[in-house]
């Protein structure tokens, strides 16, 4: 059964373990507005855009197969309900075969009819779909939207 949460699928020819370091550069594919560490279960980081901040804590880290991320305080300064994301949580699932490594994240809890799925949708189709995409095949991402 398909998951009514943001859902996003990309591939590249890569290890999964290399694949799972290179989602762990958060300010390589995501923002340079980084702070913290993303490579290690127990690890905690903060992104931000401005006003806006959101702060994670690597609960999860099976290397070559799943990376979760939970938030645990945020200020999505642009929606009413500035915690929305408090408590949500950015899962990273892959599998490999034939040299091909696909990455299926999952933000659980952001989903249609949540306040912020107008904008959130199309930041997470970039970042995860163009920027982080480049950056697995290419070792280069586009973070910011550059």
């Amino acid at each position: 059964m398909d998951s009514p949460d943001y859902q996003a699928t990309i591939a590249a020819e890569i290890p999964a373990e290399e694949a799972v370091r290179r989602i762990g550069q958060v300010p390589q594919w995501w923002t340079g507005g980084f702070t913290g560490m993303a490579r290690a279960k127990g690890d905690r980081f903060t992104v931000r855009f401005g006003e806006t901040f959101v702060d994670f804590t690597v609960a999860e880290l099976e290397p070559g197969r799943r990376v979760v991320w939970e938030v645990t305080d945020c200020n999505l300064h642009w929606i009413a309900n500035k915690a929305e994301w408090k408590g949500t949580r950015v899962v990273w699932e892959l599998s490999s075969k034939n040299g091909m490594t696909e990455v299926r994240m999952t933000h659980v809890g952001v989903f249609p009819g949540a306040e912020c799925w107008e904008s959130c949708k199309p930041g997470w189709d970039f970042y995860v779909g163009k920027s982080l995409r480049k950056l697995l095949a290419e070792n280069v991402g586009l973070p910011d939207g550059e």
